[in-house]
């Protein structure tokens, strides 16, 4: 059952702000398909030296219309029960609200057969690649999403990889997705990446020496999360209403949730 705006000016179903009605013309009328649609909210994600960092908010949105103040955006990946106490990957999923729960669990799924089949559970690079492959096969009716991986690699340090919807991905030291991305990661080139940072008195002009780009400690991770998610929630009316934190090292994964504006 379609649901009807209370705009006037639109007199029919709801509209995306990408979308705009189309009228007929000499008694013709243009229908279109699109499954499609934006359910809003941001993520990010942080790799540190013994630890990775993902959040997202909790808002979900349809338009101007907030469908829920509390839908997760960040999961548990490859645990061997429904309850993944025992899991060892994280992975975060902002765009079309459906096609995120139906990557969650198709990876879930993969995770676990993995595990059945081998004894051990997959490491979180070969989950990388699979979760690659599995964007790629969907490429010609694509997962409207924007997904980022998180774990530990072989060497117990942070890892963290994104994608675009078809499968491309990379491994950085932080990313955001969603939509305050544009404006969560130039905080984040700035605070983690320390984009086009010198160190004073070490030269002039193409003699200045950058600053070195050493892994953030846990605790100042922490608060710049929080930070971001509170600077992006004054300016993004799809972000907000609480914030969820999963945080995974050698002794398992925490899960903190914090209260974000919900106007």
């Amino acid at each position: 059952m379609a649901m009807f705006s209370q705009n006037p000016v639109l007199n029919g179903p709801n509209y995306s702000f990408a979308e705009v009605p189309q009228h007929a013309v000499d008694g013709l009328r243009e229908h279109r398909f699109n499954p499609y649609t934006d359910n809003g909210g941001s993520t990010l994600a942080i790799a540190g030296a013994d630890f990775a960092i993902i959040a997202g908010d909790t808002r979900l949105t349809a338009g101007y219309s907030i469908n829920t103040r509390y839908a997760p955006k960040v999961f548990k990946i490859g645990g061997s029960t429904s309850s993944q106490d025992d899991a060892n990957i994280l992975l975060s999923v902002v765009g079309f609200a459906a096609d995120g729960e139906a990557l969650k669990e198709r990876l879930d799924a993969v995770c676990k057969m993995y595990r059945y089949r081998h004894g051990k559970p997959m490491s979180v690079s070969a989950c990388a690649k699979r979760l690659s492959t599995i964007l790629y096969q969907k490429r010609f009716f694509p997962y409207y999403v924007h997904a980022i991986l998180g774990g530990l690699d072989e060497d117990g340090t942070g890892a963290v990889y994104s994608y675009d919807p078809v499968g491309s991905y990379e491994r950085e030291q932080c990313r955001a997705g969603g939509a305050a991305a544009s404006l969560i990661m130039p905080f984040l080139d700035n605070q983690v990446n320390f984009k086009n940072q010198y160190i004073p008195g070490s030269g002039v002009g193409h003699e200045l020496q950058e600053r070195e780009r050493v892994p953030l400690p846990r605790n100042e991770v922490e608060v710049l999360v929080k930070d971001a998610f509170d600077s992006a929630v004054e300016r993004h009316i799809e972000v907000g209403d609480g914030l969820q934190m999963m945080i995974i090292t050698k002794d398992g994964i925490e899960e903190r949730l914090l209260p974000l504006k919900k106007d």
